[in-house]
């Protein structure tokens, strides 16, 4: 199930999340392929290789929430890059009529 090559579709699917926008965990399921895998999508951007170019911080839950625990400089990262890109968060949510990507 947790495969390279399903991480790698994971990490496919996620770079093409454009700038100033976000999608959720389980949306990047379904962008592989694998609907009802968010849970696998989170663990897969933990373990991101490069996080500097895979931008797992543009993925937030299915609520517009953004992740609690972001693996990539703690809390407050998330919203840091989410906002350098124009992204509003407000209380750690995004608007997701206003920045979720549709595909």
């Amino acid at each position: 199930m947790e495969s390279k090559n399903l991480y790698d579709k994971i990490y496919k699917a996620v770079m093409s999340i454009p700038s100033g926008q976000v999608a959720t965990y389980g949306q990047i399921a379904v962008m592989t392929g694998n609907r009802g895998y968010a849970r696998v999508v989170g663990n897969a951007l933990h373990k991101n290789p490069a996080p500097g170019i895979i931008p797992c911080h543009r993925v937030v839950n299915a609520k517009g929430r953004l992740a609690p625990h972001f693996a990539f400089g703690g809390a407050g990262e998330q919203q840091r890059l989410l906002e350098a890109e124009g992204v509003e968060v407000l209380n750690g949510f995004v608007d997701l009529e206003k920045y979720q990507m549709r595909n």
